[in-house]
């Protein structure tokens, strides 16, 4: 299904709706090793001025943070002896500094090629003489991405890419990527590294200060130190986001207003909070028809774009829908577990730049994402409830949602309450569009490495990313635990 364009989103923000859209900045052609492309994102110089507003200065795109960008280069050998002993010459960097960053990731030039080996790193903690072990990332193979034919897929500026992984504050690096070794008995001669390998170090950038007091000042309880969000501080004393809108008293920008227009029937413009509903006030504002039986879960608290710190100018400046949301599918984000709940802003902002600016998609990838304390976030742009077009599960994009639960759970159980929020969340939106959390649904797939495309295919309305693609994820421990979410859902909706 064809994404529907949104030409408009009201008065107050179509303005920015009606400037031309930018295609993401691709990362620089190779450069010299001890060189990495400049910051913010990484391109030629042509396309690194587009990045922003010409009125933006260096100095605040920088606070907003920036990647670097590093060719790999051949490796004679493994560079240790834990590695296979048939395992063949890569490419890699070795040792070196580089300017902070908390992110890493690997990506290369063709989209549709994929990487048969092992990606690791070792980082060095920012400030110290202190390397990490080697870290494996997830190779991911385009399993996360736009579809086949859609727009954003076939804009030429989608690259592949690894997940990421989050390293936490870094001034130091090492990676090695080897391709799969050959297989003797077999007569296999592995498959060779896509072209184009480059490493991504991504700064997320501080989180959000607020601007000074207005006479309508926030609680003080809810006040942020300086430096800090107003969200953030309000996860320091309790893991809990605030239970008000927390407005904070600046100038709208173009993006940024239209990115909260779209939830202007939620909560004010520059709203950092969307606040929950109990259940009677839910089915009010979901007008349910009279008489009708109101199948849907109270609308749990959700920290808007602007609460965690999205940079509206990265992504692409218009919104795109599918007619309705039909099922929802559970992810991990493969970033780690080595995150506090505090920290889960800066996570955002790092997985939105690299969805960006190093793999070329559009916006965020995923509808929504879920922390490790349950704490619930907006993701891509548009609504939060609206049948928002994301590039989560490559062939089941359209009528779908995508829920990123941020780590990496194939040998660690999710926390009960990022279940929880899972429970809560598909409750309420599923709701919204008459889906029941324990029913079934036919999809028909936009194709991928497990289904052609065309092929019309029978899944839970809650299902797990390996129910539509050959992947791991969300993790064998996450994906077991989707029964309850689907239970727990449903009886939310009052089923």
């Amino acid at each position: 299904m064809r994404a529907l364009l949104v030409t408009s989103v009201g008065v107050t923000c179509a303005a920015a709706l009606t400037l031309p859209l930018a295609a993401p900045a691709l990362s620089a052609p190779a450069r010299p090793p001890s060189q990495a492309a400049e910051s913010p994102g990484s391109g030629p110089p042509s396309v690194r001025a587009a990045e922003l507003p010409v009125a933006a200065s260096r100095a605040a795109a920088e606070a907003a943070g920036s990647t670097q960008s590093l060719p790999l280069e051949p490796l004679a050998a493994p560079s240790d002896r834990s590695m296979s002993a048939g395992a063949a010459a890569g490419q890699g960097l070795e040792r070196r500094t580089a300017r902070p960053f908390s992110l890493v990731g690997v990506v290369w030039d063709d989209a549709d090629a994929e990487l048969h080996g092992t990606v690791q790193v070792r980082t060095r903690a920012a400030g110290s003489a202190n390397w990490s072990g080697w870290q494996d990332v997830e190779t991911h193979n385009a399993e996360h991405a736009a579809d086949l034919g859609s727009d954003e897929r076939s804009s030429g500026a989608v690259r592949g890419a690894t997940a990421p992984l989050w390293v936490g504050d870094s001034d130091g690096v090492e990676v090695r990527v080897l391709p799969e070794a050959a297989d003797p008995q077999n007569r296999s001669a592995g498959a060779p590294l896509p072209e184009g390998l480059r490493l991504e170090l991504v700064d997320p950038g501080p989180d959000p200060a607020p601007e000074p007091a207005a006479e309508a000042a926030p609680e003080p309880a809810r006040a942020a130190p300086a430096g800090r969000s107003a969200v953030t501080a309000a996860f320091a004393v309790n893991p809990a986001p605030p239970t008000t809108p927390v407005v904070l008293p600046e100038v709208l920008t173009a993006e940024s207003e239209a990115a909260s227009a779209v939830n202007a029937e939620l909560a004010p413009l520059g709203a950092t909070f969307i606040p929950a509903l109990t259940k009677a006030e839910t089915v009010e504002a979901a007008n349910v028809a009279a008489g009708a039986k109101p199948y849907i879960g109270p609308r749990p608290g959700i920290v808007t774009r602007k609460g965690w710190g999205a940079d509206e100018r990265l992504r692409e400046r218009q919104f795109a829908y599918t007619r309705t949301v039909k099922a929802a599918f559970v992810h991990h984000s493969a970033t780690g577990n080595n995150y506090t709940c505090k920290q889960a802003p800066s996570v955002l902002r790092s997985i939105y730049r690299y969805h960006v600016k190093s793999s070329g998609w559009r916006d965020f990838g995923y509808n929504f994402a879920v922390d490790k304390c349950g704490n619930i976030y907006e993701g891509r742009a548009g609504g939060v409830t609206k049948a928002v077009l994301g590039a989560h599960t490559l062939g089941f994009n359209s009528n779908t949602m995508g829920i990123a639960v941020l780590g990496s759970y194939s040998s660690t159980n999710p926390p009960a309450a990022a279940v929880t929020a899972v429970s809560k969340l598909t409750a309420w939106k599923l709701g919204l569009f008459g889906a029941n959390p324990k029913g079934k649904v036919t999809l028909t797939s936009g194709g991928s490495n497990k289904y052609k495309a065309g092929t019309k295919v029978k899944m839970n309305v809650i299902s797990g990313h390996r129910d539509g693609f050959a992947t791991e994820c969300p993790g064998a421990r996450l994906y077991k635990k989707l029964g309850t979410a689907r239970t727990s859902s449903a009886k939310l909706q009052g089923r």
